[in-house]
């Protein structure tokens, strides 16, 4: 296992910046993401990590070692691409042992460590099987095993999961979850998408237009976003524009331009991110912590309005509600039966409670 650590990386394709001032560390034995939109650096930094791509400035240690400019084949990192790379021609066994035969290992250590990693990944039936002859999900084990089975001291996987269907995609995080543990092997995984983020890491990056926006457990990231970008992109949330209104003993004011009305928030740093006079501020509240009632509601943040339209899931009714004549705001509640389901055109009230609320700045660009 090793430590990586990124020291102030910027990497540049001609006059474009990919990944600007970078400084990550990510611990040993950490499963660590990062996730982001396309195009955002996530994969670039992943490509730097593995040697792929070195940085126009900085540095790139695992461990204590210098490996900014060292090349891949030395790094001793394992890689399961998006597409998977597998060589179709190629039997599931001669794929995972061919970074053994590259190494020059003997053919019994070679059979050895083959047959214990897919046995691993549960495919040591499949050993003779052709890869071309495989489910999506059995060729991603395949793609894994041959990753891990160099026993490297970094696992690195660049949206391994994006090419199966919703159902797949749920068992293969709990395989690779399960095979990281097992390993206690430091692990960076690239993802846009946010569930994978949430459920399967020990600390998220969260990137945009080549910036590291956050770092932080997925607790901290959902739940104290440092600005509207990192709230909005992580789960759903209401934003609406703010500026200050005032301070109390144990709150704060601000004014909602859209709603004509001051809102209470709690003077924490739960409820409040940092922020200068000169931020733009926006008012965060996620749609499960929202109350929307036919009946008045008792409490701070009350606010009347009319059911704009009513969306079941199946697990949770969302229900959008139109305030002020200029302002929809989305409040999701956990399916209890037909007969609580608000009706479109009902007037209702909206609570924002004060202890659910996050105030942020506009993410700069």
């Amino acid at each position: 296992m090793s430590t990586v650590h990124l020291s102030a990386i910027t990497k540049q394709f001609g006059k474009v910046t990919a990944v600007e001032d970078l400084d990550l560390l990510i611990k040993e034995g950490e499963f660590f993401t990062f996730l982001g939109p396309s195009g955002c650096g996530k994969t670039t930094t992943l490509r730097m990590v593995a040697g792929f791509y070195y940085p126009t400035k900085g540095v790139v240690k695992f461990n204590d070692r210098v490996m900014t400019t060292v090349p891949p084949e030395k790094r001793n990192t394992g890689m399961v691409f998006q597409n998977y790379a597998l060589f179709p021609h190629m039997t599931v066994f001669e794929n995972v042992a061919f970074g053994l035969k590259v190494r020059k290992m003997s053919k019994e250590e070679t059979k050895k460590r083959v047959e214990d990693v897919l046995r691993k990944v549960r495919l040591d039936q499949y050993a003779e099987r052709q890869v071309s002859q495989l489910s999506g999900g059995q060729q991603q084990r395949v793609a894994l095993a041959r990753a891990l089975v160099i026993e490297p001291d970094i696992l690195l996987l660049d949206e391994p999961l994006s090419n199966l269907d919703a159902r797949l995609r749920d068992e293969m995080r709990a395989e690779i979850l399960r095979l990281q543990k097992e390993y206690k092997i430091t692990t960076i995984y690239v993802t846009h998408d946010q569930v994978e983020a949430l459920t399967m890491s020990d600390r998220i990056a969260v990137f945009n237009s080549g910036k590291c926006q956050q770092v932080g457990t997925p607790t901290e990231i959902y739940n104290e976003p440092v600005n509207d970008f990192v709230a909005e992109f992580i789960g759903e949330t209401n934003l609406l524009g703010v500026s200050e209104a005032g301070l109390g003993e144990n709150h704060r004011l601000y004014h909602v331009g859209a709603l004509g009305s001051k809102v209470k928030v709690n003077n924490t740093s739960l409820n409040v991110a940092g922020y200068t006079e000169n931020d733009e501020l926006r008012l965060s509240v996620r749609p499960e912590a929202i109350e929307v009632s036919a009946q008045p509601v008792a409490g701070e943040n009350v606010f009347p309005g009319k059911v704009k339209l009513v969306q079941f899931t199946g697990a949770a009714v969302h229900t959008y509600v139109e305030m002020n004549d200029r302002l929809t705001v989305v409040g999701t509640a956990l399916n209890q039966g037909p007969s609580t389901y608000l009706k479109e055109g009902a007037e209702v009230y909206v609570r924002l409670p004060e202890d659910q609320i996050r105030i942020v700045p506009k993410a700069g660009v």
